[in-house]
């Protein structure tokens, strides 16, 4: 590192004994990549992927059997019934709003079980914004019940589902914006246990943006009828260049896939954009991307912990997605530990990000992303919102030594700033 990068040595010295202590930490990380992996190659063989799979298909998009294999592959995966994994889909906010409006119609009840939802969703379900189209707008009818303690009211949750009318739960696995904790599956599935004790009709949604291969099992493993990602996130494995996924029980992804594209054509259209080698890719990649993320975000915890800065989680903390948060107290910090990020990058190094508004969000946001496929998270990023504690939302990181150097250099940058 010293030989192409000023890093002050000091800070050489904290980074090697820290990865001593992450020894046993990195471990962790690296058995349930290799049980992800081995979930992913089995669906790989057992569904015969071949080359001619990958053959672009276009116009409407009928008869595409690379696509519907990879459909498929996917509910395997995830221990569901079936899935919708479509270029067509371009963010995790976007496949949240397909997911919503294909569930609910006019009077019906949504309720958030995980408190506020992340900022885009307020948008979507009418809390915040103008839209003419949000949910509420539409007719939707929408709660929220908030956590305590960062686990589920599951008291307040029966009672509301006693009282009836309620259509669809939502569940915000990761923590967004907010400074609770993100939701293990162990918790999810103590409170789907519960909420099937009242009611056995409420579609539990889950949005597992940022979570999926991090833990050994997925919200569908324990219950969840349907979840919802982002190819631009985990499962894209730092090579979809763009699109999402939503799997779950048959007749609601039937039911989502008729709002992706037109009552009675739903999943049997739509052309595959010549992406279907990058989608089938980026998955088998996934696992390996995932925990060389989970490695990096552990070394900036522990690295940021010991410079004296409040992180969450802790080094030796339980994971349940790839987000680490830096409480820096003084905006600019915030901003030039982004900065210096963004320096790291191998794509954009030269730009100087800067607090800006940004659709969909109520604050001034800064984001540091210097990625291959622009707003990919699973690569090195880091934003927030600048207003006080001034919190660094970090993720990603394709390889370790990749993402140990965009730590070091951002850090270096406001150290020497």
């Amino acid at each position: 590192m010293e030989k192409y990068f000023n890093i002050n040595k000091d800070l050489i010295s904290l980074a090697e004994s820290v990865e001593e202590e992450l020894i046993p930490v990195f471990k962790k990380f690296e058995k349930n990549e290799l049980l992800c992996s081995s979930k992913v190659l089995s669906a790989f063989q057992r569904n015969q992927v071949s080359t001619t799979d990958f053959i672009e298909v276009c116009g409407y998009g009928y008869y595409d059997g690379g696509r519907e294999k990879l459909e498929k592959i996917y509910s395997e995966i995830f221990n569901a019934e079936d899935a919708l994994v479509r270029p067509q889909i371009m963010s995790g906010t976007h496949a949240l709003a397909l997911t919503l409006f294909g569930l609910l119609k006019y009077g019906d009840t949504l309720i958030s079980i995980t408190g506020d939802p992340y900022d885009s969703l307020q948008s979507i379900i009418g809390l915040c914004g103008d839209s003419k189209n949000s949910l509420l707008q539409n007719g939707v009818k929408y709660e929220q019940i908030e956590l305590v303690n960062d686990d589920f009211d599951i008291t307040a949750i029966q009672n509301r589902l006693k009282k009836g009318g309620v259509k669809v739960l939502e569940i915000q696995r990761s923590r967004g914006y907010s400074h609770r904790k993100s939701l293990t599956i162990d918790k999810i599935e103590r409170v789907i246990k519960a909420i099937r004790e009242i009611d056995n009709d409420v579609v539990i949604m889950v949005d597992n943006c940022y979570g999926d291969f991090v833990e050994d099992r997925e919200p569908t493993d324990v219950g969840a009828d349907v979840i919802v990602g982002s190819m631009l996130k985990n499962l894209g494995g730092g090579v979809a260049p763009t699109g999402g996924y939503i799997v779950g029980k048959k007749d609601l992804i039937w039911d989502i896939s008729e709002k992706f594209s037109a009552p009675c054509v739903g999943k049997d259209l739509g052309a595959n954009m010549n992406q279907l080698k990058s989608f089938y890719f980026g998955l088998y990649n996934a696992p390996s991307a995932v925990c060389s993320s989970l490695k990096t975000m552990a070394f900036a915890s522990r690295i940021l912990e010991k410079l004296g800065y409040k992180v969450d989680p802790l080094f030796d903390e339980k994971r349940t997605d790839i987000i680490q948060t830096i409480d820096f107290f003084k905006s600019d910090t915030l901003i030039k530990f982004c900065q210096g990020l963004q320096k790291a990058s191998a794509v954009d190094s030269q730009f100087m990000p800067v607090p800006s508004e940004m659709p969909g969000y109520p604050h001034e946001e800064i984001m540091a992303s210097g990625s291959f496929n622009p707003g990919s998270t699973i690569e090195l990023s880091c934003d927030g919102p600048v207003v006080e504690p001034f919190t660094a939302y970090m993720q990603g990181g394709l390889t370790y030594n990749y993402g140990k150097l965009g730590v070091l250099l951002g850090i270096n940058h406001f150290l020497e700033n």
